[in-house]
């Protein structure tokens, strides 16, 4: 075990002592289709937790949730009715990207922690009335990015980036290739919207468009519900890169792409690259979906500096990072180091545990706003077809 991990693991090993000796916090959840249901699952497997309502604008899904609770609990179409629940400590929102902000400033507003799903928003209006909130009323909330909390990117951020190991870093590569969601397909037998499901508030401020099913099982496809791959999947590595470079705004952003094979499912590319610009430094993202779901997923960030190489992948278990020296700048040997796989346990730990201590949590929202504007810049680059330039209003 290295330093690094040693270190890392007796101070989760304290912090899960500390929070054994508080109240256990009743959590509610919003949005439990599989997403929401994934995390449950990893808030059981932690504990020290109760259930009191789950909120879907589906009947199935409350009712599969009910059942991943493991306990009877309250169930609703409409997360302000789970909001009314005084007993609520705290929320977890795993809805479609285009009601993450309203839900989270009501829940905020309502006085609840809340751990809200990737993207946090797709514009900076929605990310500066989160940040307000979370200001304005002192609650904690964490964002669903989870690499922040996996220890291949905390272990080689701390072993060679805050140790100097790196030197002078000017460019990173960010890249989330053969992602299967954007292949997905509605199941058969939902050519009819089901009865128990409201479909006009799933849409919300959406487009108000007839039952789709293939927006509603595959939301990841459009532009409004997701981003497509720079703000549904780019998030996650731009905001790694933004978490191992301690990166803020960007100067600008300019992206190229577009739909090389899938044509008419969507309104967001299958292909598609971005350059964001930052003082001091470049970062790239890549994505094409083309590939899956045959090809093994891969994502990570790699980092090219004086000091040599370094990266880190989201999804390999037996090599997580590695770091390759540059002789001229570094006396570091070459080292790798193992990796986790693509979980968020390791985030909604540190979320329960800032629920207990009211310290400001890995992933909060100051880092989350600036990682979602970086990805609304990108995607307005290829809307436009055009150089976007940060814009000052966006200050937060």
């Amino acid at each position: 075990m290295s330093i690094a991990t040693r270190r890392t693991f007796l101070t989760a090993a304290a912090a899960a002592r500390a929070w054994g000796a508080g109240p256990r916090p009743k959590i509610g959840v919003i949005g439990t289709g599989g997403r929401g249901q994934y995390l449950m699952r990893e808030l059981n497997k932690l504990g020290d937790m109760d259930y009191v309502a789950v909120c879907d604008v589906y009947d199935v899904r409350r009712d599969q949730a009910e059942k991943v609770a493991g306990r009877e609990v309250k169930k609703y179409g409409d997360h302000r009715r789970l909001l009314e629940h005084k007993e609520i400590d705290a929320v977890i929102i795993a809805t479609p990207d285009h009601w993450h902000s309203p839900i989270a400033v009501d829940a905020l507003r309502a006085g609840k922690d809340v751990y809200v799903e990737k993207p946090m928003v797709h514009n900076p209006q929605d990310g500066q009335a989160i940040v307000k909130a979370v200001r304005e009323t002192g609650r904690v909330l964490q964002v669903g990015t989870q690499g922040r909390a996996l220890p291949q990117f905390v272990e080689a951020k701390k072993n060679y980036i805050e140790s100097g190991v790196i030197g002078k870093v000017g460019f990173a590569r960010t890249w989330y290739l053969s992602n299967s969601g954007y292949v997905l397909e509605p199941p058969p037998g939902m050519e009819q919207k089901p009865a128990g499901l409201d479909w006009e508030r799933w849409l919300g401020r959406g487009p108000k468009v007839a039952w789709n099913p293939d927006i509603y099982f595959s939301p990841y496809k459009w532009l409004h519900y997701d981003g497509g791959m720079i703000m549904g999947i780019g998030i996650h590595v731009v905001d790694s890169a933004h978490h191992w470079l301690d990166l803020k705004a960007p100067l600008s952003a300019v992206s190229g792409g577009g739909s090389v094979y899938y044509k008419n499912d969507r309104d967001t590319p299958d292909v598609i690259t971005t350059i964001l610009e930052y003082p001091g430094v470049t970062v790239t993202f890549t994505a094409e979906c083309l590939t899956a779901p045959g090809v093994r997923t891969s994502a990570g960030v790699e980092l090219r500096g004086t000091g040599g190489t370094l990266w880190a992948e989201r999804y390999m278990v037996d090599k997580g990072w590695e770091y390759n020296p540059n002789g001229k700048f570094s006396k570091e040997p070459k080292a790798t180091g193992g990796g986790t796989g693509a979980t968020a346990a390791g985030l909604l730990k540190n979320w329960l545990e800032c629920i207990q201590t009211r310290e400001k949590p890995v992933a909060h929202v100051e880092a989350a706003y600036y990682s979602c504007v970086a990805c609304y810049m990108a995607n307005r680059s290829y809307q436009t077809k055009a150089r976007i330039a940060w814009d000052p209003s966006w200050a937060i």
